[in-house]
């Protein structure tokens, strides 16, 4: 099985319960939150479709909705789709893979990737961000969200379930030059310190603009 594989089947396990146990958390980081809004601020401005990347559930799908970004969710898994579906039917959500997105050329006017790039080997995120690039218009606009470190953890309980899937933890300056190799600008950095029982690591967000 391929890490596409194996991560579809570990979120398919756990759509319902993460949905519930996620349910809330998002309005406990003003820092989280801040950072969202100033990427709807932007892309709002320049306007655009925005695509919410490995959108799981759709709890930030719904948020930048709620802000008047014009914006659909891709995620992987088919059951986190499901509980997406069913929690906002008022948006559009669809299955997909990041690195081979079913999109047109510069189609995109922002793409957020909020915890979604963790479960691709870093070797492979190149890729991503170069498919990224691929997909936004000149000056649209990206935002990525992950833990902080340089290493692989392997988990098998998550969200109640018994599973068995890789997250990889970032450095931040790593990330940021893959971004620029695939000619995005950097806009904006922010590390926040770990708020919640579950994170033992900072939490990083970087916000970029592909150039013109």
């Amino acid at each position: 099985m391929t890490y596409l594989d194996v991560t579809r089947s570990a979120y398919d396990t756990v759509a319902v319960d993460y949905a519930r146990l996620l349910e809330g958390l998002l309005e406990q980081t003003p820092e989280d939150l801040a950072m969202l809004r100033l990427f709807a601020d932007y892309v709002r401005a320049d306007g655009g479709q925005v695509a919410d990347i490995g959108c799981g559930t759709g709890r930030v799908t719904t948020y930048l909705d709620s802000l008047g970004v014009p914006v659909f969710g891709i995620d992987l898994s088919p059951g986190m789709l499901a509980e997406a579906r069913r929690r906002y039917p008022h948006l559009r959500f669809e299955v997909g893979a990041m690195a081979d997105l079913a999109l047109e050329d510069e189609s995109l006017g922002g793409i957020l990737a909020w915890y979604s790039i963790i479960h691709t080997p870093p070797e492979l995120l190149p890729a991503v961000f170069a498919e990224f690039a691929r997909v936004l218009v000149p000056g649209g606009h990206l935002m990525v969200a992950f833990q902080v470190g340089d290493e692989r953890k392997r988990l098998e309980q998550a969200y109640g379930h018994t599973v068995s899937y890789d997250a990889y933890r970032l450095p931040p300056d790593r990330i940021a030059q893959m971004m620029a190799d695939a000619g995005f600008s950097a806009t904006s950095r922010m590390i926040r310190e770990p708020v919640f029982e579950y994170e033992s690591t900072p939490q990083a967000y970087l916000l970029g603009r592909r150039a013109r």
